[in-house]
């Protein structure tokens, strides 16, 4: 009997759905997109955490910005952790063989936890004390937003390397990009839902809106993790077997100097690009004079570019590309898409500067998926190192430089407006758009130095020629997550 060949319905539904390639025989479809929810639950805590909760203690709790922006800094702390999770979950023994589930569930506790007495906590941070010591709000608000990023980092973590053990080499590079996508999806449905419930704030709705997420995204985990991993029963001695050292296995990892290097263009890159995350808005309004409205849309746009290159980033992985390359072409668009915020001041046009945010978002989406996509590959060249322990490394750097380079950002912009204003460095500076352009120049210096340290790497990626696998050419919807 002659294998059965695909229908005509299903080759279209291939070529037109997004991301419908993505699947492959060991991760089906409804498998991969159930596993990518715990994507949507870490969008919804970013958004929490370093958007709703921060306006909330400012504004409506009355809590000084200094207090805040520790706290807000605390899961950034956690961040360096990422690698000592993933590596414990390459190595973690039971009974059943499960290595990433339990750090995927363990991780989904402490983000429900953490969020669960956060409202409260914030609540007697903000004053709404009648006993007790003075400092139980600045404790008990540490202790949740410790939670909450540690549960974040974990199940981010376990999530990303249970992705990257059951997709292929073909379908990995599409695989990733649906769980950045997916990443986005959650941040945005979770900030549009979440300002909507607070629109009347009281304390009640607080408690009810955080706990409510809290539910919700260990609800969403639950779901994603179901099932993923098969039971592979290990024998007594297997379990008491001693286990692999992080030293060793870091060594492994870094041999060559390849996981070095790449660490370091994350951490370069995401500097670069992450400086202006609380100075784009700001720049609108105060130097361009755009109305809140239209200052909003600056995150529409930015994830717009985001998307883009999260698709076409995709599709010149699985065309074979060097993750290396790509990633430089992020970069490069970055240095195009600051010079182009730069000279909308001058210009005075509010269309330069939507383009150079698009700009920002479609090369932060490019250098993204590329170094993931390195990140996820460079396991299988040693025998010790296990993708948990790559990723692990990958997302702290990355985490620990997003966090950085928000308040970098802001200190420089503060201290060079400072000055310039004060008319010391003369009248041609004496502008409020100094310190925006200083920072971004610097973010332009930066991205240059991030393509020097990138360049060795070019030569030691594995790629194959930059050809379809497919014999055409043309770019199909499924190579656009929109």
């Amino acid at each position: 009997m002659s294998p059965r060949r695909p229908s005509p319905l299903m080759h279209l539904t291939t070529r037109i759905l997004p991301f419908a390639d993505a699947a492959s025989e060991g991760l089906p479809m409804g498998q991969l997109l159930r596993l990518s929810l715990f994507q949507v639950s870490v969008g919804m805590a970013t958004v929490m955490l370093l958007g709703t909760l921060n306006r909330v203690m400012i504004v409506e709790l009355s809590v000084p910005a200094t207090i805040v922006a520790l706290m807000i800094a605390l899961p950034v702390l956690i961040a360096p952790f990422r690698a000592l999770l993933g590596f414990r979950s390459d190595t973690h023994r039971s009974a059943i063989g499960w290595k990433r589930i339990p750090y995927l569930w363990f991780g989904s506790l402490w983000q429900m936890g953490g969020f669960a007495v956060m409202p409260f906590a914030l609540l007697v941070l903000g004053g709404q004390q009648a006993v007790g010591p003075g400092w139980a709000g600045e404790v008990l608000a540490a202790l949740a937003f410790l939670m909450a990023g540690l549960g974040l980092h974990m199940t981010q973590t376990a999530g990303l390397a249970l992705a990257t053990d059951r997709a292929d080499d073909e379908t990995r590079p599409r695989v990733v990009a649906l769980l950045y996508v997916m990443f986005l999806l959650g941040m945005g449905l979770s900030a549009v839902i979440i300002g909507w419930l607070l629109t009347d704030f009281s304390s009640f709705r607080l408690v009810r809106v955080v706990q409510g997420a809290a539910v919700v995204g260990i609800l969403l985990n639950l779901i994603a993790l179901w099932k993923q991993e098969k039971v592979r029963p290990m024998t007594r001695a297997e379990r008491e077997a001693p286990r692999p050292r992080l030293r060793d296995a870091w060594a492994d990892l870094v041999a060559g100097g390849q996981a070095g290097r790449l660490l370091a263009v994350v951490f370069l890159g995401t500097l670069a690009f992450n400086m202006q995350d609380v100075l784009l808005e700001p720049y609108g309004g105060e130097i361009l004079g755009l109305s809140v409205a239209s200052t909003t849309l600056l995150t529409t746009v930015w994830a717009a570019g985001a998307l883009a290159g999260f698709g076409l980033a995709a599709r010149m992985l699985g065309q074979g590309a060097n993750p290396y390359r790509i990633a430089g072409h992020g970069l490069l668009a970055g240095i195009a898409a600051f010079s182009t915020v730069i000279f909308a001041a001058p210009m005075g046009s509010a269309t330069i500067f939507f383009a150079g945010a698009t700009l920002i978002g479609f090369g932060a989406g490019l250098f993204a998926v590329a170094t993931l996509t390195a990140a996820m590959t460079m396991p299988a060249r040693g025998g010790k190192a296990g993708h948990g322990l790559a990723l692990g490394a990958w997302g702290a750097a990355q985490a620990t430089a997003a966090g950085l380079s928000i308040g970098f950002g802001g200190a420089i912009r503060d201290t060079v407006n400072a000055i310039a204003t004060s008319g010391a460095w003369g009248e041609a500076l004496n502008t409020p758009a100094t310190g925006y352009s200083v920072v971004y120049h610097i973010e332009i210096g930066l991205l240059f130095v991030t393509l020097t340290v990138l360049g060795p790497l070019v030569r030691y990626a594995r790629s194959t020629p930059e050809t379809p696998k497919t014999g055409t050419g043309r770019i199909g919807l499924t190579d656009f997550p929109t």
